[in-house]
């Protein structure tokens, strides 16, 4: 079978004071990144965005501090069709008014950016990344990275010390991570602190999530319980992951960042551990530069929203794209081909 990209279309503006969803005025969102959809029971998708700027931004790229900065903020959507657009129907506020920081920061943290999530059995959890320091683009430095969890409906979470990947050697390969699901396993597909690196593959059982320890590495015939065992999937240039099996055709799907292409790529494999095909360019940096992200839309990894066979078959993938001229965030479509 052969799933390939033919058309990508950007649908709308989804954050800003300019976007449909006014989040400036709403939320006290002028400006925010990433992104990252997840299905969050109840008939919602979850939103969970990266560093959160209000009034006093300054109109591009990220910061100041000042301008009322939170680390992170939750929104939730129940749209169905995204086609024109994904409405955001509320954010978890803080008292006052606005959105609220959800994911807390401590001691030697600049911040802490949110990478993948996942709901198992009502229970929310976050991959987050822990950063240092912010170095040149595409390199920086964490101290850590881990899952967070909230079981009040994403209004709280913890991030317990058993669930986190130090980097005191600045080699962990789980510094970036995204969370899909395969029968009795979470799967956690990772990168290290930057945007150059390979990826790398895990899986833990649902009820270990919040146990480092639990997780097993795929070395490229097997499943260990070293981190440092853990295989490249592929070669190449991976930043931030959005990974998802597309139950209509039974492809799995990788969106990420490679910065040497410019640009977002799409991937698709019969399973999780490969063969991954080499990619294909789905959203050109040349066409809109500083681009990063690629979150997918859960939903429509099910068929739904939007699903239009072509004559040759085919489906609509909606995905979260992040642009760091307005520093705001787009939805995307990508129009893929079955043969």
């Amino acid at each position: 079978m052969d799933v390939r990209p033919v058309e990508t279309e950007r649908i709308a503006k989804v954050t800003g004071a300019d976007s449909a969803n006014r989040t400036a005025a709403r939320f006290a969102l002028a400006a925010t990144d990433l992104g990252i959809l997840w299905d969050a029971g109840g008939g919602r998708v979850f939103a969970l965005f990266g560093d959160t700027f209000g009034q006093g931004w300054g109109g591009h790229g990220a910061g100041p501090g000042s301008a009322d900065w939170r680390s992170n903020v939750l929104a939730w959507s129940t749209a169905r069709d995204v086609s024109g657009g994904l409405p955001l129907d509320g954010v978890v506020a803080r008292a006052g008014g606005g959105a609220a920081q959800v994911i807390p920061s401590g001691r030697g943290e600049v911040t802490v950016v949110p990478n993948g999530a996942i709901t198992v059995d009502g229970v929310h959890y976050a991959h987050y990344m822990s950063v240092r320091e912010w170095g040149e683009p595409g390199h920086w430095r964490t101290n850590h990275a881990g899952v967070a969890v909230s079981r009040d409906d994403g209004c709280t979470w913890r991030r317990p010390r058993s669930a986190r990947w130090s980097n005191r050697d600045g080699r962990s390969r789980f510094q970036v991570g995204a969370f899909a699901r395969d029968d009795e396993y979470v799967l956690l597909f990772g990168t290290t602190n930057g945007r150059r690196d390979v990826p790398y593959l895990a899986r833990v059982r649902p009820s270990d999530l919040l146990r480092v320890r639990a997780y097993e590495y795929w070395d490229g015939s097997g499943w260990r319980g070293d981190e440092s065992a853990a295989a490249p999937l592929f070669d190449g240039s991976v930043g931030e992951m959005s990974v998802g099996r597309h139950r209509g055709c039974g492809r799995w799907l990788m969106l990420h960042l490679d910065e040497p292409r410019r640009g977002i790529v799409a991937r698709t494999a019969p399973a999780p551990t490969g063969p991954w095909t080499e990619g294909d360019v789905v959203v050109s940096g040349d066409e809109h530069p500083a681009i990063y992200g690629g979150f997918l839309h859960p939903w429509s990894l099910d068929g739904t929203p939007a699903e239009a066979p072509g004559p040759s078959g085919g489906f609509d993938v909606y995905y979260l794209v992040s642009q760091w001229g307005p520093y705001n965030v787009f939805l995307t479509r990508t129009r893929f081909e079955v043969r």
